[in-house]
């Protein structure tokens, strides 16, 4: 009961969709987007609030979860920003030109330099 306490509360991290992200474009076992389309449904029905934007949860535990008031700036530049590319087609950014930084940046894995594009 007392992990329980400790851990009920959800900030809208982007761990877990990261995870799904990559595990999904080692893998192309649709389990993974399956799983995301769950969390996309639960942020909508359990996060989301009138005004359109989203905020955390006090306790996950709870039938009707208390929200916290508040939307960090990662939740749209990381969690929702994952669970776009969960969905999008893997050409979009390929693995070999492209790596994602912690934060979900995009970084070219050649620099533009070494393809004649500088000056």
């Amino acid at each position: 009961l007392e992990r329980r306490k400790r851990d009920a509360y959800y900030a809208l991290r982007p761990e877990y969709v990261e995870s799904l992200l990559h595990l999904y474009r080692a893998t192309k076992d649709d389990v993974y987007r399956e799983r995301g389309w769950v969390v996309f449904e639960a942020l909508r029905r359990h996060c989301r609030v009138e005004s359109g934007a989203f905020t955390g949860l006090k306790d996950v535990y709870a039938a009707a979860p208390r929200r916290d008031d508040a939307m960090p700036s990662f939740f749209l530049a990381e969690t929702l920003k994952y669970l776009y590319l969960l969905f999008s087609d893997a050409d979009l950014y390929p693995a070999d030109e492209w790596t994602f930084s912690t934060e979900a940046h995009l970084l070219r894995n050649e620099p533009r330099c070494a393809r004649g594009g500088c000056t």
